[in-house]
């Protein structure tokens, strides 16, 4: 009987969801139960099922049957699963993923509209904002026919005035002014006989008195006032009354504007529109603040915040230099020298220091070396190269000068804040909406906890506060307070992004639901597990079940529930190895899981390291980018680097936007930005820089590893020398099932074909023609050793090894794919269907297998994502022969286990945002450990007394 659950609080009893046979992948056959409302972990080696069973069954068949609950014509609009291999399933929630998603590159994608909080902000201002004059700072203000009505309060008792309004000023259709006897027939018509000029009643009935309009000069008649009425001031209610209903027609009538006039004395102007000093100010709307609409963005930047042009870090490259050193780089040539003569020379009189640092001078001495002093001569940078652009469309040289110093500069018209003038007038609390996404999180949790706002404002904004202020506090919760909500997300690094996804599902908490999530652990340092831990069991304690893919210890040994999958990877796992609370997996035996956790298996600490030779070593000097504060960093070649620190201490900075942007553009001339630093040391000591990820090998379900590592051009060679081949006059390229020849043309070489369902999602079926083998019947004629084609594409890797055997070039590639642990994957295995850590082995045995591949910095981000402790091991084997071969890793990494195998370790820190990007300190792990101030020591070091009594001793493997 199915055992089943009550949510406290609520009469409503939910069932366990129970899944039986599942055949999803290389799931085999297995049936799980999962409680609800409970944190259940799934876990398992790479390539064991985990992804199979948590995303492509549990979530896919919730996420279908809430699509198909909707109406056929909803159904169109909305991302359709297919029906996973499933026998049955029952007690199924709504489920939400948060998958490991690839981080946008679109350059108008932030930080505050991938979380949402720029929507909710968006709407905020739209509501209570206030708009500030752009010359004067004033408050501008819509008017009301009370408001007139209460200004007679401020005038003396007793004292005369009119109400009234501008003499009308109408065109006719074809744009030409109304002629004024044409206005004064109108004013007639509508009841108007009265006119005030200069506190003069001109009564308009009488043919003289319009004459005398008519004949008056234009200034004269805008001097003029159309009558409503006219009062003697009372400071009581029924006069207030009275004026505010005049106000109301001059407002009607005037299309929105009301004069009071008081006799002999001043004129007061009100207006029903945002107007102020002769400027008209827009109706705040949430469109206005959008960068990403033509309503909002800057008309300059088009909402980018940056436009195309000369570059300041290109032209000064190195910040450190005064002006008489040479810190203007692009006039160090003789050609250009008299420019910065001329600079040098005008500098004392204008008061511009030429000893003092270009880093240090002020924005005024830095605004006259761009925009120049003319009264002196001096034209300055931005002259001289609009200059040299205008001879550059017709003279090559001048094209290549140019192209060394063009780059992207933050808009002056916009400052960066991508919106266009009328959005920037806009405030709440003080602060435009620009000024507020330039916040990090954690001073704009600040800033909204004690807004200066009034009742009304505040009960207005109510809900919208309320949103803004959850949805930061769970950027708080997942350790992202140092980012700002205008960060560009194409520059976080994946641990970033994965969180700020999960802080954008939880920022909408809902009771009842699926949470599935793909290692939320990323990125994290391990003193943020706590946080992360507290997290999750938050959300099951909503009334919500928690099912989380991890391998990160603590997180294990925090879950309600575990289930192991294994023992192994690909067709040798897909089963469940265990299933309870975590302190029984303890006893588990054949679960590689339980043999990590017991400590019946290790990952040793290396007996000896690799001396650091610091004379051969890539040094960065005055790294300046994001967080970092002008650091001078060596990374030794030869040896495995790892660096550490908290998340947001500026790793991905130093180590993506610098070391590898900044080789790359010394080697290959590469155009892309590189992050602010003075300079790199040492790119000729290196061939070239791999940056490897676990990103898919191949996006087309072609890809697969026999393609990916040139094993198929080999095995194609072998059937196109075979006897029935040559005799049929096919080459090795009739063998391909990318080209027209010997595959199978109905499904183009695919195996399967795809049939598009309207409604539903499309099906994929096994094409009838082939039977899924690619190929055409004549084709799979020709055998080598007994297989054709297809079946020798369907071999493991180990099977394939054997198969080969008298092959050595064949051999020697697959014999590299064992290596690495990937023995069990198939020769023609689709790229697609490989996990994270699984792509990230392939690419590494690519790089193994090849003979010429030495004198290489390889960089990784994290590489230990979605990898088991088993994976890890294999990993760190992957890196030996790396090493052996006469190749550099720099490593970025939180996790102890590969931290423990650096033979150099540079920690960052001490904190996140600016609190951070600072060397905390240098060393091996032992070193490392006994510095107080370093947290990544004080997590590692019980991990080294984990690999036994032996002495770490420093010195060559």
């Amino acid at each position: 009987m199915q055992k089943e659950k009550v949510v406290s609080g609520q009469n409503t009893v939910l069932p366990d969801i129970v899944m039986q046979g599942v055949c999803t992948h290389n799931l085999k056959n297995i049936s799980v139960r999962i409680p609800r409302n409970k944190f259940v972990v799934i876990t398992g080696v790479s390539g064991s099922g985990k992804s199979s069973l948590a995303f492509d069954t549990l979530y896919a068949e919730g996420h279908r049957r809430y699509v198909e609950s909707m109406s056929a014509y909803i159904r169109q609009f909305l991302e359709r699963m297919p029906r996973p291999e499933i026998a049955s399933i029952e007690g199924i929630a709504p489920a939400i993923a948060i998958e490991q998603k690839a981080i946008p590159k679109n350059p108008r994608s932030t930080v505050g509209t991938v979380s949402e909080i720029y929507d909710y902000l968006r709407l905020l201002f739209a509501r209570i904002g206030k708009i500030y004059s752009a010359d004067t700072n004033e408050l501008v203000l819509k008017h009301t026919p009370e408001d007139v009505g209460w200004q007679v309060d401020f005038l003396e008792e007793g004292s005369r005035f009119f109400v009234g309004f501008p003499f009308p000023c109408h065109t006719t259709t074809s744009s030409h002014r109304c002629p004024v006897d044409e206005e004064l027939k109108n004013l007639l018509q509508k009841g108007f006989f009265r006119l005030v000029y200069k506190d003069e009643i001109l009564d308009i009935n009488d043919e003289a008195v319009r004459k005398r309009v008519v004949d008056m000069d234009a200034e004269d008649v805008m001097q003029v006032i159309v009558l409503v009425d006219r009062f003697k001031a009372v400071h009581d209610e029924k006069t207030s009354s009275r004026v505010a209903q005049a106000a109301e027609t001059s407002f009607n009538e005037s299309s929105g504007y009301a004069l009071l006039k008081v006799v002999g004395g001043k004129m007061f102007r009100f207006s029903d529109r945002l107007e102020l000093n002769g400027v008209e100010y827009q109706e705040p709307t949430p469109q206005l603040f959008a960068f990403n609409s033509p309503l909002g963005a800057c008309p300059e930047c088009q909402g980018f915040g940056r436009v195309a042009g000369i570059d300041e870090d290109a032209v000064i490259p190195n910040k450190s230099l005064s002006l008489a050193e040479g810190a203007i780089a692009c006039w160090n040539s003789e050609k250009y020298s008299r420019h910065r003569k001329k600079l040098l020379d005008i500098a004392a009189e204008v008061g511009i220091p030429v000893d003092r640092p270009y880093e240090k001078l002020s924005p005024v001495h830095k605004n006259m070396i761009w925009k120049g002093v003319h009264q002196k001569g001096y034209k300055g940078v931005s002259r001289f190269f609009a200059e040299i652009e205008k001879d550059a469309g017709y003279k090559m040289h001048l094209r290549v000068f140019l192209s060394r110093y063009r780059g992207y500069a933050a808009c002056t018209a916009c400052e960066g804040s991508r919106l266009k003038p009328e959005a920037r007038c806009v405030k709440v609390s003080g602060k435009n909406i620009g000024e507020i996404s330039k916040l990090n999180i954690a001073d704009a949790n600040d800033f909204f906890r004690n807004l200066d706002i009034s009742p009304f404002d505040r009960k207005v904004a109510g809900a919208l506060l309320l949103e803004i202020q959850k949805r930061l506090q769970y950027m708080l919760d997942v350790g992202l307070d140092y980012l700002t909500l205008d960060r560009l997300t194409h520059t976080l690094s994946g641990g970033e992004f994965q969180r700020i996804n999960l802080s954008t599902s939880l920022g909408s908490p809902l009771v009842g639901a699926m949470y599935i999530l793909d290692e939320p652990s990323i990125g994290l340092h391990q003193s943020d597990s706590a946080r992360l831990i507290r997290l999750l069991k938050r959300l099951r304690d909503l009334g919500n079940t928690v099912v989380v893919v991890e391998h990160d210890r603590e997180i294990i040994e925090a879950a309600d529930e575990i289930i192991d999958l294994g023992p192994k990877a690909g067709k040798m796992g897909g089963k469940v190895v265990f299933h309870g609370v975590p302190g029984k997996i303890l006893e588990k035996t054949g679960s590689l899981t339980a043999d990590y956790l017991t400590g019946k298996k290790t990952i040793p600490v290396p007996f000896r390291r690799r001396n650091p030779d610091f004379s051969r070593c890539i040094e960065v000097h005055g790294a300046m980018q994001n967080n970092l504060k002008n650091i001078d960093v060596r990374f030794p070649l030869g040896v495995m680097t790892c660096v550490t620190g908290v998340s947001g201490s500026g790793k991905s900075t130093l180590v993506n936007d610098i070391v590898k942007k900044g080789i790359a553009r010394a080697k290959e001339n590469s155009s892309e930005k590189v992050g602010t630093h003075r300079s790199i040391i040492g790119a000729e000591l290196v061939d070239g820089v791999e940056h490897v990820d676990q990103s898919p090998i191949g996006k087309s379900s072609r890809s697969n590893p026999a393609t990916y590592l040139k094993v198929f051009d080999d095995i194609r060679q072998l059937f196109a020398q075979t006897r029935d081949a040559r005799s049929r006059g096919w080459k090795p390229g009739y063998f391909s099932f990318n080209i027209p020849g010997g595959r199978c043309e109905t499904c183009a070489g695919e195996g399967i074909v795809k049939i598009e369902m309207q409604f539903l999602a499309d099906i994929e079926a096994v094409c009838e023609e082939c039977g899924g083998k690619r190929y055409k019947s004549d084709t799979l004629e020709i055998r080598y050793k007994g297989l054709s084609i297809a079946e020798v594409l369907d071999l493991t890797v180990q099977e394939a090894m054997e198969f080969f055997s008298s092959e050595k070039s064949i051999r020697r590639k697959l014999a590299v794919l064992d290596d690495v642990g990937l023995g069990y994957i198939r020769l023609g295995q689709s790229s697609s269907t490989l996990s994270g850590g699984e792509a990230q082995r392939l690419k590494l045995s690519h790089f193994i297998a090849k003979s010429d591949t030495a004198h290489t910095l390889f960089i990784f981000d994290e590489p230990t994502t979605g990898l088991h402790f088993d994976d890890i091991l294999k990993l760190i084997n992957c890196f030996e022969r790396l090493l052996e071969q006469g190749n550099s890793l720099l490593i970025i990494e939180h996790n102890p286990d590969i931290i423990k195998q650096a033979d150099w370790i540079i920690d960052l820190g001490p904190g996140a945002g600016n609190k951070g990007g600072e060397i905390v300190v240098e060393g091996t792990p032992e070193s490392i450990c006994e510095y107080p101030a370093s947290l990544t020591g004080k997590h590692l070091k019980p991990w080294l007394e984990e690999g036994g009594d032996e002495k770490q001793v420093t010195g060559n493997k």
